[in-house]
């Protein structure tokens, strides 16, 4: 579970909540006049109903995913990934048999696969372009499911305008004397114009902008690792000695990080 994002979380509601209620309550006014089902069902309605429009419904099928990795989180450290690179380069440097029965000991997939080319026999081009590929994909992949929380981001401002408008029409169809609504349909139609705006920009700067940008952060830290085990895996293909594997793999990460003797 990723503590910062729940934190955030916590804290920008408790803001929202805590202001309204200083607010309120110097106003003389009731909290609850900021629950609105109908501006609710207006925004999140709506946001669903634009994805759908925008993408296919594989796409869409992954957005609880999308959001469920934002939410597992964790920090991806590089630094326990040199010091096994350095024990699989030993192993490597004994022969070829050596390295195979030590591929069973690689946790990390993406690392597996690459020594396995090495014990198969491809060339250091071929693994390298492969495993490249396989990033390429990789990031082409976790970026529509980026994309799916930026746009639904974008939509909800979007229909909150669209509600503001709803609730402007009610609002002034109030004016109507006997055929209007009277105050009644004007203080709806007010409240229906600002809650619905209100609502949109709380989703998308409480929940779905920042949570596309963290997925984003998500993808960069993934590559990051894998352009490190490409490396690692480039070094045990040339059965570099892990001390050279140590200094050339250091540079992916933190100088105070740094693996010495």
């Amino acid at each position: 579970m990723d503590i910062a994002t729940i934190i955030g979380i916590i804290v920008g509601a408790g803001s929202i909540f805590g202001g309204i209620y200083v607010a309120a309550t110097a106003a003389g006014a009731n909290m609850m006049g900021f629950l609105s089902f109908s501006s609710f069902l207006i925004v999140f309605g709506g946001m669903i109903a634009s994805l759908s429009v925008a993408f296919p419904m594989p796409d869409l099928a992954k957005l609880f995913g999308a959001i469920s990795v934002v939410f597992r989180g964790g920090v991806i450290r590089l630094s326990p990934f040199v010091d096994e690179s350095i024990r699989i380069a030993e192993i490597g440097r004994k022969g070829p048999k050596e390295l195979e029965a030590g591929i069973g000991s690689i946790k990390n997939p993406f690392f597996r696969d690459g020594i396995q080319m090495v014990v198969d026999g491809y060339s250091l081009d071929e693994l390298t372009e492969i495993l490249e590929t396989r990033i390429d994909y990789r990031e082409i992949r976790e970026k529509s499911q980026a994309d799916l929380l930026k746009t639904m981001g974008t939509m909800a401002p979007a229909w909150g305008m669209i509600g503001t408008l709803i609730g402007l029409v009610i609002m002034l169809a109030g004016f109507g004397g006997d055929e209007g609504g009277g105050t009644d349909a004007l203080g709806a139609g007010m409240s229906a114009a600002l809650i619905t705006t209100f609502y949109g920009s709380v989703f998308a700067n409480l929940f779905f902008l920042p949570m596309a940008a963290k997925f984003n952060q998500r993808i960069v830290h993934t590559s990051s690792l894998q352009a490190l085990l490409i490396e690692a895996t480039r070094l045990i293909h040339q059965r570099k000695h892990p001390l050279i594997v140590r200094e050339k793999l250091n540079s992916y990460i933190p100088p105070k990080e740094w693996k010495r003797e």
